[in-house]
């Protein structure tokens, strides 16, 4: 697999100021299958490679793959997860592959537990995680992925189902509102910008502090940008709480673009995590890459 190698766009005649690159050095991937392997572990490869980084390469057994973390039984999953002499020869021909598509460095390893807990452990080491969507039961996708990326808290990239081709930065979108998870994504996905072609800041309802909160004067996202070296478009959107996920995704369609960037929302209940309605909308129809981060 490669990426296309893009070129900044300019603002009009203005030069970009100079910027140092951001980059993804260490990229995470949970995978769904070995030799062929799967699009998460093929698209951390591509991604790690492209900055001659490191990637971690992780099996996720199939009984592993629909369990929260709370419905886990460590040692009966362990027992039917155990794949034994097999993972000796997957991770030398994971190894092996990685580095021939020129990976600093590759890893390997099958994890005994659910996606959160695996996620959350692994991903505390990593710039980058890298998903399938499809890995889980389309009815457990809220349940068990979104648990997992608003519990992990790393910067992920979920690929649509049924994905098989090289994942494009050409044409990126990126959602922002104003809110601490849109701007920890936007700041997040810099190493992803910086290759684009275009990039569209997409800026809907700014979501205002409550009266009792101290508020504070942010950076206008557009000029921030500028800074590292992007030339991003600004457009509007104006849509309601519960449109605003198809408004995103109607918008993402209409730019054709590669990926979207945005904040995934979620809060705590007793005993589980809920997600917000564009965050649950976009997960549950987007076509296209998904660069998200609680």
């Amino acid at each position: 697999m490669s990426i296309q190698t893009s070129r900044h766009v300019s603002a009009g005649t203005r030069p970009l100021p100079t910027h140092t690159p951001s980059k993804f050095h260490d990229v995470l991937a949970l995978g769904t299958s070995t030799m062929p392997w799967s699009p998460a572990l093929l698209t951390a490869i591509d991604i790690a490679a492209r900055w001659h980084g490191n990637v971690s390469g992780c099996y996720v057994p199939g009984c592993l793959r629909e369990l929260r973390a709370l419905d886990e039984d460590p040692t009966v999953l362990s027992l039917l997860s155990d794949t034994g002499h097999e993972e000796i020869a997957e991770a030398d021909a994971f190894q092996t592959y990685a580095k021939n598509h020129g990976v600093l460095h590759a890893a390997w390893m099958v994890t005994r537990t659910a996606i959160a807990p695996t996620l959350r452990k692994l991903g505390a080491w990593h710039d980058l995680a890298v998903l399938e969507r499809g890995m889980v039961d389309e009815t457990r996708i809220f349940d068990v992925l979104g648990e997992a990326m608003l519990g992990s808290r790393i910067p992920c990239l979920v690929l649509p189902p049924d994905w098989n081709k090289p994942v494009s930065f050409k044409r990126i979108v990126v959602a922002w509102n104003g809110s601490f998870e849109s701007t920890r994504a936007l700041r997040s996905a810099l190493p992803l910008l910086q290759l684009a072609d275009e990039v569209s800041l997409i800026n809907g309802h700014i979501r205002e502090p409550a009266p009792a909160q101290l508020s504070v004067a942010q950076p206008d996202p557009v000029v921030y940008l500028m800074h590292h070296g992007i030339a991003a478009k600004p457009h509007y959107i104006n849509a309601s709480a519960d449109e605003a996920g198809e408004a995103l995704l109607n918008r993402v369609r209409t730019e054709a673009a590669d990926l979207l960037v945005m904040g995934g929302y979620g809060h705590s209940r007793i005993r589980e995590r809920v997600l917000g309605g564009a965050t649950r909308h976009v997960m549950a129809y987007a076509d296209i890459p998904v660069f998200m981060q609680h």
